[in-house]
């Protein structure tokens, strides 16, 4: 009986630790300092397409439109 009591108490304890290694190692940081967190972030923002710029006609067409008025401007002067 006291075998089986200890042997119980044995397998407890290991479980035990084998759960505090665990939670331990769940708070472990991959990274060493904020500078490599930082690059790896922005690769990671860069790979989903967060760094692009916006893909807008807006600067074109009042591009035009200014050309346009200047054009005609000059135009009636003349």
């Amino acid at each position: 009986m006291e075998s089986i009591r200890t042997r119980n108490l044995q397998s407890a304890l290991m479980s035990l630790e084998a759960d505090a290694v665990s939670a331990r190692s769940g708070f472990a940081c991959l990274f060493s300092d904020s500078h490599e967190y930082e690059t790896a972030l922005i690769a990671e923002r860069r790979a989903q397409g967060r760094y692009e710029p916006p893909r807008s006609r807006w600067p074109v067409v009042m591009l035009l439109g200014v050309m346009l008025m200047v054009v005609g401007s000059v135009l009636l002067l003349n």
